[in-house]
């Protein structure tokens, strides 16, 4: 490494400003990466509050090691409503034997966890996409040369970025 690293041309040099064009091609790129993962976490958390899909009791049947702590999980889902039973792919967060309260995917191929832990496992990737966009504002402010209110974007950016990861970490230990 210590033999390559001589070589390597920085790309960006100090002080260099990336231009208007640059500056607005960089707040949509940040945006779209913080407002993504609320797009797609709204299909989840439908099927978690119950507005989507069919509500009904999920077992989980087997869960298969596929190394590097993933798991495949197969299961049963048999609706409130009565009817036959029907294999779905479960959570990989699931263990063999498990029985709890899921949503069936309109679709009808995978099951769900329901009620509040899976609406805190649906809001783990908003939170996350919530906390990016914390010090947004302040990099605007920044670029746009404003000095007044500068210490309050990076007070709120702190808050909001720590909410936001509080809100992922409380989401991924309830999936």
């Amino acid at each position: 490494m210590s033999d390559f690293l001589p070589d390597v041309q920085f790309v960006t040099p100090a002080g260099r400003d990336p231009g208007r064009f640059g500056k607005i091609v960089l707040v949509l790129l940040w945006l779209g990466v913080c407002v993504m993962p609320m797009v797609f976490a709204v299909q989840d958390l439908q099927l978690a509050t119950g507005r989507i899909g069919t509500p009904g009791t999920l077992r989980v049947a087997s869960c298969e090691a596929l190394g590097e702590g993933r798991y495949d999980c197969k299961g049963t889902f048999t609706p409130d409503s009565g009817g036959a039973s029907v294999p779905v792919d479960a959570s990989p967060d699931s263990a063999a034997g498990e029985v709890m309260q899921a949503q069936l995917t309109p679709e009808g191929d995978r099951a769900v966890p329901a009620g509040t832990m899976g609406v805190l496992a649906a809001l783990a990737l908003p939170a996350l996409g919530f906390g990016g966009l914390g010090f947004l504002p302040y990099v605007i402010m920044y670029w746009a040369g404003a000095r007044r209110g500068r210490r309050a974007a990076v007070i709120g950016g702190f808050l909001v970025t720590t909410a936001g990861f509080m809100g992922m970490l409380v989401g991924l230990v309830a999936a």
